[in-house]
């Protein structure tokens, strides 16, 4: 099978072309013939060398991808309510970029009605993540206020609308005003551009000062003082990613007065349990919202995998607004 791999660990031109041995799925597992995959953030970190494959995943990048369900375990298949030949949209640990991939049944989830492969295969990845870290670690309620940093990330334009869905009002950033009209254009009630406002001050004023209930951080770094200050009491922070570095200084004295949490993870190392039980509520809680189109996929730009490189290069660049895709032939 044709698949993208990573030569060396460099930028975006070490990804190139190669040819594999088509997997085969084991017990708890199904083979996919993929349609699509999604390109992640994560994928780019791996692609440095930033993010080590999990023990027993596939050295091919990619974490989510939609197609056919080709061969596997009947039993496991029937208990999840799956045959082959159903379309599946899966998140997997690995492989996502190929021709053919094996992922766990519990981890495979039905293409929601009206949605093509492309519009499928850009949703678990971010879905799965936001499910998990906005809802279940940051236990989010309806009528309580989040805070998105990184609105059109294809993790923003995913919080936003999921959010806004169950009940919450929804701050969000972006770098660009442009970005920012995206982000009220996909529900969020206020959007707030880094570049030309403090995001600490805007958010005071938003919300009378307040503060938020939730935020998800994708930054780090200096960025966690600054969103502690954006808190309020009983406020959860919830970071999930680290692109402004490991390291924070905050002020220890507010966490205790406001009775803060501070929180984060990374999905991919989880075991296949923890993933299922997450798929187990989208499929009951946002598998029809977005067959209704109350949510909806948002796709920047799809690729061909030869172009592979030209999608890591434009995500690194910051210039788009949602999922960037490869399309298997």
């Amino acid at each position: 099978m044709q698949v993208v791999e990573i030569g060396a660990y460099g930028g975006p031109e070490v990804l190139r072309l190669a040819e594999r041995e088509r997997p085969v799925a084991s017990t708890g597992e199904v083979l996919i013939r993929v349609s699509a995959s999604g390109v992640n953030r994560p994928d780019v970190l791996q692609r440095t060398g930033n993010y080590p494959v999990p023990p027993g995943a596939s050295d091919i990048p990619g974490l989510e991808v939609a197609g056919v369900i080709e061969s596997g375990d009947v039993a496991a298949m029937a208990e999840a309510g799956l045959k082959v030949g159903d379309r599946v949209c899966a998140l997997v640990a690995g492989g996502g970029y190929a021709q053919w991939c094996v992922a766990p049944v519990g981890q495979c989830l039905p293409v929601p009605a009206g949605l093509d492969d492309v519009a499928a295969a850009s949703l678990p990845e971010t879905f799965f993540t936001v499910w998990s870290n906005v809802f279940d670690r940051g236990r989010l309620q309806p009528g309580e206020t989040l805070l998105v940093q990184g609105g059109t990330s294809g993790i923003g334009v995913t919080v936003i609308q999921m959010a806004k869905a169950m009940g919450a009002v929804v701050i969000a950033t972006a770098g660009s005003d442009e970005k920012c009209a995206a982000c009220k254009a996909l529900g969020a009630d206020h959007a707030i551009n880094y570049r030309t406002q403090d995001f600490v001050a805007a958010v005071a004023d938003i919300t009378g000062g307040r503060g938020v209930d939730v935020i998800l951080d994708m930054v780090a770094g200096s960025y966690v003082a600054r969103e502690i200050d954006c808190l309020a009491e009983d406020g959860r922070l919830v970071i999930i990613a680290v692109q402004g570095g490991v390291k924070a200084e905050f002020n220890a004295g507010l966490v205790l007065r406001r009775r803060l949490t501070i929180t984060g993870s990374t999905l991919r190392p989880r075991p296949v349990a923890f993933k299922a039980a997450i798929a187990r509520s989208l499929r009951e809680r946002v598998w029809p919202l977005l067959a209704a189109g109350t949510i909806k996929p948002v796709i920047h730009q799809v690729f061909e995998p030869a172009q592979a490189a030209d999608a890591h290069a434009l995500m690194e660049s910051n210039r788009h607004i949602g999922k960037l895709m490869l399309r298997w032939s």
